[in-house]
């Protein structure tokens, strides 16, 4: 029990010491002149290190669409061969001034995102297709940037046609609305 009353009374007596000791270093470092008390220079020199050059960045930050992003994500949850056509999606809807989210959301409406179009067609949106015609396409790339264009200036700038309701009754015609239903839905999931 002795033992334990002296630790207590040094371990209360700790902070009153410590206390003691920090104002005796800092008195014994004040330097007076003209009454005035103030830290006395040193002349010791302190070095610390420089960061070496591999904690160094040398490529420069670019921000990235995050429409590119969602777009990528979404193609690759369907596993559909337009992941790779992201962001051309997102540059043609650009140009055109065009939701990004349209061409995609048709694409997937008409063909599951490429899964149920004609083989070579490169054609996933179903444009050009009735009576017994179907369009063909080089490449993806070209059939985005063709479906764009078309889109805006035929639908949009000639008709006034932009939402996927408006756009159905050219596109579609014989839709019972679930074309623009279907359309809108995908859209939405795209936000």
């Amino acid at each position: 029990m002795r033992k334990f009353v002296l630790l207590l009374t040094f371990f209360s007596a700790a902070p009153l010491v410590l206390t003691i000791v920090l104002v005796m270093i800092l008195f014994t470092s004040l330097h007076h002149k003209n009454g005035v008390a103030t830290l006395a220079a040193s002349n010791e020199v302190v070095y610390a290190a420089l960061p070496t050059s591999q904690n160094t960045f040398t490529e420069e930050i670019v921000p990235s669409d995050a429409r590119v992003e969602t777009l990528r994500q979404f193609f690759a949850q369907y596993k559909s061969p337009l992941e790779p056509y992201a962001e051309k999606f997102i540059i043609e809807a650009e140009k055109y001034d065009m939701d990004f989210r349209l061409l995609p959301s048709i694409a997937m409406q008409e063909t599951n995102l490429c899964k149920k179009a004609r083989e070579g067609s490169n054609n996933c949106w179903g444009f050009g297709v009735y009576g017994g015609r179907y369009t063909y396409f080089e490449t993806y790339d070209q059939a985005i940037e063709v479906i764009t264009k078309t889109l805006a200036t035929k639908y949009r700038d000639s008709h006034g046609l932009v939402t996927p309701e408006e756009i159905q009754k050219m596109y579609t015609p014989s839709s019972n609305g679930s074309w623009a239903f279907g359309v809108r839905h995908f859209m939405e999931k795209l936000q």
